[in-house]
């Protein structure tokens, strides 16, 4: 942010979204709705709508789990939560937009899947990994450690090839928000 110029326009708030304030003009959230759990997320998103302006914006990036999976997921523990995210929630889209719809103004605008390209992500990830290991081994970090995070990261690989977990954009306006549509209109039938 200081290289681009913009330190003055940006504040990182690095604490407990139920501790922030202020009103801001746009919230970004990349990744952090998996640690609020499923019980949390209307006082999340009712927080987040509270700190924006009455024509803010949100962009929300999650990790999301299939909405017919979501039920039986939150639910459970299973090795992501057990031995990496312990106390972690992957949501669904229609969970976020449910909590959204009953604790806030917040309109979903626009969704983006960015999901076939965060599989490229962790591939690249698991390869700049081991070939790292020595320098990892270096900082303290035991045999078991590397494999755990390989394994980690070669399931969550393959959970996004499958389209069993995906990785969504989701642009969250507030009322009054005037932003123009991000597509263009679509052609005209003949």
């Amino acid at each position: 942010m200081a290289d681009a110029g913009l330190t003055d326009r940006v504040t990182v708030l690095l604490q407990d979204y139920r501790a922030v304030n202020g009103r801001y003009d746009k919230l970004v959230s990349i990744e952090m709705i998996e640690a609020v759990g499923h019980v949390f997320y209307d006082t999340y998103f009712r927080r987040c709508s509270e700190l924006l302006k009455p024509e803010g914006m949100m962009l929300l990036q999650a990790i999301t789990i299939a909405d017919q999976q979501y039920e039986q997921a939150k639910h459970a523990v299973d090795f992501i939560q057990r031995y990496v995210f312990p106390g972690s929630c992957l949501p669904s889209v229609t969970a976020i937009c449910q909590s959204l719809t009953r604790a806030t103004d917040l309109r979903l605008f626009h969704l983006e899947d960015l999901t076939p390209h965060y599989a490229t992500t962790l591939r690249c990830w698991r390869q700049r990994l081991l070939a790292n290991r020595v320098q990892v081994r270096a900082l303290g970090y035991p045999e078991m450690f590397l494999r755990l995070w390989e394994f980690y990261l070669c399931y969550c690989e393959g959970g996004f090839l499958e389209h069993a977990l995906g990785d969504v954009q989701m642009l969250l306006t507030k009322p009054l928000c005037g932003r123009e549509p991000i597509l263009p209109p679509l052609a005209e039938m003949p």
